[in-house]
């Protein structure tokens, strides 16, 4: 019986401890030239690599065994991630456009929130004073308007100064104290409600081909017609 000896992966050339040559001991690796990319702290909504290809989507989290730290997301080129195994490259320029992203703070839904435990963030509607003579209503209290918060799980918002209370950027309030934005799951009750993290979260969705995308229209609108008039004879 013959037995196969099992194929090893190589190792990515990057990933590589740096050797020095026989002819000059004293070489030194090759450093990239230019400033080094500037790597942002992990939020808590996204403290680690496989939160953030999980929340950006098109199947990304299963690359991230590839990519060996924070670090490392935010610093490898298009070709090292090409080494690493991360194709499409369609899908490689979407992690770029959206590390760049993040990078500049642009996050999507629940990037922002600083309460975070195991992956849910708990939210709130309170009531905080405003300046300016606000009448009662049946839902408002007088001088009161109502916002939304992020807080600790089992926490209160009563136990924030009000003038120290956030309001959570694209939610708003329906009706007396329901919580409406996208990806937002209400809680039993109706007073509180959460966002999870959770595969495509902060996904940028790709349009539909029609008839075949721009470049091939024309092409597969004519065809259509000649069997449409081959058709008809």
């Amino acid at each position: 019986m013959i037995v196969k000896a099992p194929q090893l992966r190589s190792i990515p050339s990057f990933l590589l401890p740096c050797t020095q040559s026989r002819i000059t001991p004293q070489a030194r690796c090759l450093q990239t030239r230019g400033k080094a990319p500037r790597i942002p702290r992990p939020t808590p909504f996204v403290p680690d690599t496989q939160t953030f290809l999980t929340v950006i989507g098109r199947n990304l989290s299963q690359h991230a065994s590839k990519i060996p730290s924070w670090k490392a997301l935010f610093s490898l080129t298009s070709a090292q991630l090409k080494e690493l195994g991360i194709e499409p490259p369609r899908s490689r320029r979407y992690l770029l456009r959206w590390r760049e992203k993040f990078r500049n703070g642009q996050y999507g839904v629940g990037g922002y929130l600083k309460y975070v435990e195991n992956g849910e963030a708990l939210l709130r509607v309170v009531e905080v004073p405003v300046s300016g003579n606000i009448p009662a209503t049946a839902t408002l209290s007088p001088g009161t308007r109502k916002i939304v918060v992020n807080v600790a799980a089992g926490g209160s918002a009563l136990e924030t100064p009000a003038e120290q209370l956030e309001p959570v950027k694209g939610l708003h309030i329906k009706g007396a104290q329901t919580i409406v934005g996208p990806h937002v799951q209400p809680l039993k009750g109706g007073k509180a409600a959460k966002v999870v993290v959770k595969e495509g979260l902060w996904e940028d969705r790709r349009g539909h081909k029609i008839d075949g995308g721009e470049r091939r229209q024309a092409e597969v609108r004519a065809k259509r017609r000649g069997e449409e008039r081959r058709a008809a004879r």
